[in-house]
């Protein structure tokens, strides 16, 4: 038996459905085939090296099975069909497997450790988004608040000086007119 490895790069948006779809499908074609599939990898959504058919990210996959060699070019095939993969390439990971059933339990636990490794990260990365939503909505309300207390001090810093000169008895500064001086008539004589 040989061991193969195809890596293929999916469109950035599609759907996890979709993608399951396309495991779906190869997973199949494994099983007809008579391969034993050992493990697919999900490494993400990454940076592309260069733009492929206007996408700059990729989401990648790795397959790894056991086959003769016989069901490698259905499997490029159906790839190759497939209208959301972006790219794929099989390779030839080890000629001559002695030890078929040792490499199906590495590579189990390997997928285990990988899933324990994804559960990890989604947990992580779920506290960090509350997290995130804690604090925006911690700055947002610290910013109302700021805002409130500033329209609070500007409409009592406009009340107070106007209370100041009701409370006096005198009319608010605005509204008294300047005296203009009087000037004097000069008589002329007659």
């Amino acid at each position: 038996m040989r061991e193969y490895e195809t890596t293929f790069i999916v469109q950035p948006e599609i759907s996890d459905e979709g993608s399951q779809a396309i495991l779906a499908k190869l997973d199949g074609i494994l099983e007809t085939g008579g391969a034993t599939r050992l493990m697919c990898e999900d490494h993400g959504k990454r940076k592309l090296a260069y733009e492929v058919r206007k996408f700059h990210k990729g989401h990648y996959y790795t397959l790894q099975f056991l086959d003769g060699g016989q069901v490698v070019p259905e499997v490029e095939r159906v790839l190759r069909l497939e209208e959301s993969v972006l790219r794929f390439l099989t390779i030839l990971e080890n000629e001559e497997v002695e030890d078929v059933e040792a490499r199906k339990a590495s590579a189990a636990e390997a997928e285990d450790e990988q899933t324990k490794r994804a559960t990890e990260r989604a947990q992580r990365e779920a506290e960090e988004a509350a997290s995130r939503r804690e604090a925006e909505e911690a700055e947002r309300l610290a910013a109302a608040t700021a805002a409130a207390e500033a329209a609070e001090a500007a409409a009592a810093a406009e009340a107070a000086p106007a209370e100041a000169e009701v409370a006096e008895g005198e009319a608010p500064a605005a509204e008294a007119a300047p005296e203009a001086p009087v000037a004097e008539k000069e008589e002329t004589p007659s």
